[in-house]
């Protein structure tokens, strides 16, 4: 899992520290936790909760990761430099139905054989390639909503970039 943010002073119109109880999911904590450090930030130690979550103010806070390790459980925050409160949650192991697809069999298998069908037209003008490229490329744009023919778009747009 990798997320950018860009943080900094004065950087919207909104006031600054008015806004609290931002969210960003990351896979290891600590990790996490060591990245913002290196990167000029103080978040918090690691903590979870006892009870009720709060994503604003420190109430009802245990120190360290969950004791169990759970997935969701464990949490740093920080702010940023315009005093806007950020909480950071640990996420190890999706919840079913969330994360890179909540495809049934049924509606996996016609995306596969409808990007096949695409891929075979692109394949026929195409240099050589690796189709598993322009597969997860088409799939991808697909489960985002696009039409077929923006999918087959974005997938020759993606193997032009890696082409060079």
């Amino acid at each position: 899992m990798m997320c950018s943010i860009f943080i900094g002073k004065g950087l919207t119109t909104a006031a600054p520290g008015s806004v609290h109880g931002l969210l960003l999911i990351a896979d290891d904590i600590q990790a996490a936790r060591a990245e913002l450090v290196a990167h000029g930030a103080s978040p918090s130690e690691v903590f979870h909760f006892d009870g009720t979550l709060r994503v604003t103010g420190t109430q009802d806070r245990l120190p360290g990761p969950d004791p169990e390790r759970r997935s969701y459980m464990s949490w740093i925050s920080f702010s940023d430099p315009d005093g806007n409160g950020w909480m950071v949650q640990e996420v190890t192991t999706r919840l079913p139905g969330r994360g890179l697809s909540s495809f049934d069999v049924a509606t996996l298998t016609d995306l596969l054989r409808e990007t096949e069908h695409g891929h075979g037209q692109y394949e026929s003008t195409a240099p050589k390639h690796h189709w598993s490229n322009w597969y997860a490329a088409y799939m991808v744009a697909r489960q985002q909503g696009k039409t077929p023919e923006d999918a087959a778009q974005d997938a020759e747009r993606h193997m032009e970039s890696i082409r060079g």
